[in-house]
């Protein structure tokens, strides 16, 4: 499973974006898939995931009411559309694809990762 991280920019604070994964090879349709993320200086944090079919998603404290993580399993795509945007969610945004078909919160479980987009929130 290959996956590519897309959507990030430079935005203000208050702003939006929505961050697409998409997958190539094998299709990531029976797996779970995650958001994580890595400030400068920090180590990689998970941000949201969702289970195989949809129906089931994770966040974590800093996301949640903010953020909401979605997929499209006939399009083989997972979005993270992000909402108030604070500088503090500024990183480089990687999805990942996990060895399960739940949800999981743990970088250890996700077994594919893509390269990262940039997001740059200004104050």
């Amino acid at each position: 499973v290959q996956l590519q991280a897309s959507g990030g920019g430079l935005v203000q604070a208050g702003d939006s974006l929505r961050l697409s994964c998409a997958s190539s090879g094998r299709s990531f349709s029976n797996n779970g898939v995650g958001w994580f993320r890595q400030a400068p200086g920090k180590e990689r944090e998970f941000v949201a995931g969702i289970n195989w079919r949809g129906d089931s998603t994770s966040y974590a404290d800093s996301a949640k009411g903010r953020f909401t993580i979605s997929r499209e399993r006939s399009k083989y795509m997972v979005y993270l559309q992000m909402n108030s945007l604070k500088p503090e969610d500024t990183a480089v945004y990687s999805c990942a694809a996990s060895r399960y078909a739940t949800v999981t919160t743990s970088s250890v479980d996700y077994q594919y990762w893509g390269r990262g987009t940039l997001v740059t929130v200004s104050s």
